[in-house]
This record gives C-alpha cells, structure tokens and sequence, in this order.
C-alpha cells in the first residue's frame, strides 16, 4: 500500500489518460484508486481533476492536470522524507 492515496472518479476527463499506470509506474509509493463516485456533485463532469491525499487537483485538460499530480505527489513526497 502507498503512502499517497490518489483518488479518480470513473466519469472524469483523466481517466481517458492511463493515469494509474503512469503515476505507479513511476511513484511506487502512490496507490491509485478509482472510484464510480466521489461524491463531489458534478465537478468530474466540469474538468479534470483528482484527489491527493484529500486535496483536490485540477487542470484546464487531462494533461495538465496530470502535470499538477506529479506536481503535488512530488511536494507530498517531500514531507515524508523530512
């Protein structure tokens, strides 16, 4: 199990990306869940976005929002590290 929890919503813009293989391939510490419904009333319908450790991450396009990920799994990573 990782130590950084991702989350996805099944009906969002991301998942057309291959987002858990790409973030586990290269974070082994991050586990990628996909889940039918996050319970956020329509945001996964208004652009991408993902949950990292709870904090939401969003982007204009799947693959900026991608970037953002990395972004924030790397700052995650860091506070582990300390």
């Amino acid at each position: 199990m990782g130590i950084i929890i991702v989350e996805l919503c099944q009906s969002n813009a991301i998942t057309k990306l291959e987002i858990e293989s790409i973030l586990e391939e290269k974070y082994p510490e991050v586990d990628v869940i996909e889940s039918e419904c996050l319970s956020t009333c329509g945001l996964c319908a208004l652009r991408p976005f993902a949950l990292v450790n709870g904090n939401r991450i969003f982007g204009d396009s799947p693959e900026e929002c991608l970037e953002k990920l990395q972004f924030r799994i790397e700052v995650e990573l860091e506070l582990y590290s300390m």
